[in-house]
């Protein structure tokens, strides 16, 4: 039996830098850099630096 192949793509979580537990998912490739973006936080009402961190299974 052949082993499954990975996914081109997977999901990550971008977290809020200003620490409120605010977060976005996204998709990015598998081979490309880690992501981090100025999005905007609704918890402290302004655009904060979002860094990424692998999305956790429920469970």
């Amino acid at each position: 039996m052949a082993a499954k192949a990975k996914a081109r793509t997977m999901i990550v979580r971008m977290i809020s830098t200003a620490q409120t537990g605010y977060f976005y998912s996204t998709q990015r490739l598998r081979q490309g850099p880690k992501l981090s973006a100025v999005k905007y936080d609704p918890r402290v009402k302004q655009r904060v630096l979002f860094v990424e961190s692998k999305k956790t299974k429920k469970g």
